[in-house]
């Protein structure tokens, strides 16, 4: 029997760390900047590699363009700290380990069904920034990795739940996979320099700050419309679980998107206007759906009897049936309107509207998180050339985002005179 060859071998490990350390077949570590998580997956690796010698590794992001991109050097780093370079020979694209192992640096998007291949037979694969993994590349390297008590690890920012990685690892979490959350606060070698860093992103940019160091999701687009507005909200407990008040009209605001595959998203938003506040209870969206699906949906959310308020486009006719839609609602037993077009710049002018309007907007947080993610996202397009800003970015944000604007450019102040109703007294569950 051949004799372990680092027999002393000793790293530290961070505490939160080590339920990682005993054999799964799929190990992932999320959670926000600085916390280690790259640095623990690296070491393991090269700990890995000394002591099963001829092992076999990939080490893999969906988009290297070069190894400049890759994890080869932190892995070269892990190597030399330890002590171990006599015992690896990096080349160019590679790293040989001991007992003619390999460790290989590549891109999921450049793969097929059939170049993927090349890898089976691999112990262990380390998917690095794993939230741009796509679900094409996920399902193409789970079966490919397939070696008795192989392993594939992930490492990542969480940044929206519907990510494939997030999806997989945290929402269906399969038998025996282990997941840990780390963050900056989990990791007892944080640097001074990262710390003053963070205090700035938490003073400065508290929009981005959830997600850059507490491992949140991307609530907000850098530089979004309503970054800043969302976080105001969350600071100020207006995103609670609300009840909607059992008197007072519910209105259910539109933005229009079609039926079949191709149309665009057609999304709602179900409010109350009380007192000097706007209270948002649901929000419902949907593709290539057609009109009776949200009328159930509004139905059966207990919302039958809301308004529905549609924007200028609910005058014209319906691709398939040619009705008007506004006629289709009415059909349907719910009262309607419809808001005329507000001409030249009515996105702007939306845009504006809901800014004037967001301090007084609370949110169920439930029932809302789907909107509230578009409208964290909803950004200005930008020629990056020239630095000039070429109006809202159209696509899968901007129409919660319109129907939240429409809401907001229809939204009638109390008169004076009229009582005006504490929110919180009531609203808040």
């Amino acid at each position: 029997m051949a004799s372990d060859p680092h027999p002393n071998l000793q790293v530290r490990t961070a505490a939160v760390f080590t339920p990682l350390l005993q054999p799964a077949r799929y190990k992932g570590a999320h959670g926000g900047r600085g916390s280690g998580k790259s640095h623990f997956f690296g070491q393991r690796l090269v700990i890995e590699a000394v002591k099963r010698p001829g092992l076999r590794a990939v080490c893999i992001r969906e988009v290297q363009k070069s190894l400049a991109q890759s994890s080869k050097r932190l892995v070269e780093d892990k190597i030399a700290a330890m002590g171990l370079s006599a015992d690896f020979t990096v080349r160019k694209d590679a790293i040989e380990t001991p007992g003619g192992g390999l460790i290989l640096f590549q891109g999921m998007q450049a793969h097929t069904a059939e170049s993927i291949k090349s890898l089976e037979g691999f112990d262990i694969a380390w998917i690095e920034e794993a939230q741009s993994l796509s679900a094409r590349s996920l399902t193409l390297l789970r079966p490919t990795i397939r070696a008795e008590a192989s392993e594939i690890w992930a490492s990542w920012n969480p940044r929206r739940k519907t990510d494939a990685i997030d999806e997989f690892l945290r929402q269906k979490r399969p038998d025996g996979a282990v997941v840990v959350q780390a963050n900056w606060r989990d990791n007892p070698w944080f640097p001074r320099a990262l710390e003053l860093e963070r205090r700035i992103d938490q003073e400065k940019y508290p929009e981005r700050y959830d997600h850059i160091w507490e491992g949140d999701y991307a609530r907000a687009f850098e530089g979004a419309y309503f970054a800043r507005p969302l976080a105001e909200a969350m600071a100020e407990g207006r995103i609670t679980r609300l009840a909607a008040d059992p008197v007072l009209a519910r209105r259910a605001f539109f933005d229009l998107g079609g039926s079949g595959a191709s149309a665009d998203a057609t999304a709602v938003w179900v409010a109350q206007f009380v007192g000097q506040a706007i209270q948002v209870i649901d929000y419902i969206e949907g593709v290539g759906q057609p009109l009776g699906y949200y009328a159930e949906a509004l139905r059966e959310r207990g919302h039958g009897a809301a308004e529905v308020v549609l924007p200028h486009d609910g005058v014209t006719g319906n691709a398939v049936t040619g009705k008007r839609y506004d006629a289709h609602w009415r059909e349907a037993g719910f009262e309607t309107r419809v808001i005329k077009n507000q001409g030249k710049g009515a996105a702007m002018m939306r845009i504006e509207a809901a800014r004037r309007l967001f301090p007084r907007v609370w949110f169920d947080r439930e029932r809302t998180e789907a909107g509230r993610e578009a409208l964290g996202f909803y950004h200005e397009r930008r020629d990056e050339a020239r630095n000039v800003g070429l109006g809202p970015e159209h696509d899968w944000s901007s129409h919660a985002a319109d129907a939240f604007g429409l809401m907001c450019v229809s939204y009638e102040a109390p008169r004076p005179g009229m009582a005006r109703l504490d929110l919180p007294a009531f609203g808040a569950v």
